[in-house]
């Protein structure tokens, strides 16, 4: 037995693990479980996110603080906009048709919105 999942193939080997994971929970009906855990896992992957945004202003906020109020609001504008567009389409947003559409407009605006002005804000000349 051993040296039969030793000579298998890793794909095949990794969807009968899986296959197995998906009895074992169908088995003990462990649906609701699966679904808190998932919820549980968005929100921790949220707040992962927005700490490591918030680490980031924090090494720049005196940097950025000498930038003109425009770029400053842009900035920070583009910010929150974009936290609160990631926050609704992982936690409660719909995640097909055109609700994934808006998302991935909303979230390339304002990358650009952000790209631009930092590099407006770091171009000498």
């Amino acid at each position: 037995m051993k040296r039969l999942i030793a000579d298998m193939n890793p794909f095949v080997r990794g969807l009968l693990i899986v296959a197995l994971v998906a009895v074992v929970i169908v088995v003990l009906q462990l649906q609701a479980t699966l679904v808190a855990l998932g919820l549980l896992v968005r929100i921790a992957f949220f707040i992962a996110i927005a700490v490591f945004v918030f680490m980031l202003w924090r090494e720049r906020r005196s940097e950025i603080g000498e930038w003109s109020r425009r770029a400053q609001w842009t900035l920070y504008g583009a910010a929150g906009l974009l936290v609160v567009d990631f926050g609704w389409f992982v936690l409660g947003g719909g995640h097909g048709g055109l609700d994934a559409l808006v998302f991935v407009v909303v979230l390339l605006i304002c990358g650009f919105s952000l790209w631009r002005v930092w590099r407006d804000q770091h171009t000498y000349g």
